[in-house]
């Protein structure tokens, strides 16, 4: 979690919401990104979605069935989805999602709705960190906006 936090606090001089994403595969990192949607303009450029691309290449497979997920915030429906579809072992985040997150709010979608797959979940790893990340971003985007 610790490396999702550094790649978390590298997205906010990039003006982007700092969620930091890292995959591992037998104990090695072999992806880790931050959100994307400010630089590339598009709104489905989660650090999820990015990780689990970049680790599908890198094992080139389309399944990560040996990978945990590490993420600064609970994710969104669409990181989920994709994270079940590309049969992730194990998610582990730090700080809930209240408005967007999905897995622990906002539906449940592993233990409500059937999934084509669900992962091992544990969420609330280094949440007062995560939690400070986002808060300090979006307080600071109130104060420029002011």
């Amino acid at each position: 979690m610790q490396q999702a936090i550094k790649i978390a606090l590298s997205a906010i001089d990039k003006n982007e919401v700092p969620v930091g994403c890292v995959i591992v595969h037998n104990d090695e990192i072999i992806a880790c990104e931050h959100n994307m949607v400010e630089k590339n303009n598009n709104s489905t450029q989660h650090a999820e979605i990015i990780a689990i691309n970049k680790a599908m290449k890198k094992l080139n497979s389309k399944y990560l069935d040996a990978c945990d997920i590490y993420i600064t915030m609970e994710p969104c429906i669409m990181c989920a989805g994709a994270i079940s579809h590309s049969k992730i072992r194990k998610v582990i985040f730090g700080c809930y999602d209240m408005n967007n997150g999905c897995i622990e709010h906002n539906g449940k979608i592993f233990s409500k709705i059937k999934t084509n797959h669900t992962p091992e979940v544990i969420g609330g790893i280094e949440i007062e960190k995560c939690q400070k990340i986002i808060k300090d971003f979006f307080a600071n985007k109130r104060k420029d906006n002011d």
